[in-house]
């Protein structure tokens, strides 16, 4: 999943692959909603009809969610980044580099979601682990999900406004991101 966030966030072309309808669209949906606060703003289509294959060499970015059944189709493709939800599998081809997070966010993002999605782990290594361990309800644990990757975009861009550049030699003050920073 942080591959494919990853991925999301650097303008990278995904394509989901399942047998079923309902679990591209909801891995394409639930893509766009770690995203949040940003919006995807490229090609985003949840499930790609037969006749409209040939999108998928586009040169632009996309989140694209395609039947199992066409998956022969899509072996050629070389810069596309495929996740099987079928399988549970990511496949990034080797002319395609994803730019990870930075380390001990990487880490810290990790060991988080591994807390929320399986809370046994906290208290495994532990010599009198309490008696039991109760796990958050679905509707809990999404806001769990989305809190750790709230909390990881606070942390991303936190100080970005030492990157801002104001020029003041127009009538109108210009603003500009300064990459160097």
């Amino acid at each position: 999943v942080l591959s494919l966030f990853c991925a999301a966030l650097t303008e990278h072309k995904i394509l989901f692959l399942s047998s079923s309808y309902q679990r591209l669209t909801d891995a394409c949906r639930a893509l766009l909603a770690l995203m949040f606060p940003l919006k995807y703003s490229f090609t985003y289509v949840p499930i790609l009809p037969a006749q409209l294959l040939e999108v998928l060499s586009t040169p632009t970015p996309f989140i694209i969610g395609v039947h199992s059944i066409f998956q022969s189709e899509t072996q050629e493709l070389l810069d596309v980044v495929i996740a099987d939800l079928d399988g549970g599998t990511v496949n990034v081809p080797e002319c395609v580099h994803i730019s990870l997070l930075p380390e001990p966010l990487l880490q810290q993002t990790r060991e988080a979601l591994s807390m929320v999605l399986d809370p046994e782990l906290e208290v495994a290594d532990l010599a009198f682990p309490p008696s039991t361990v109760s796990a958050s309800s679905l509707k809990m644990q999404d806001k769990e999900i989305r809190a750790v990757f709230l909390r990881l975009f606070a942390q991303l861009l936190q100080g970005y406004r030492w990157c801002l550049h104001i020029i003041r030699i127009h009538p109108e003050p210009v603003i500009r991101f300064h990459k160097v920073r």
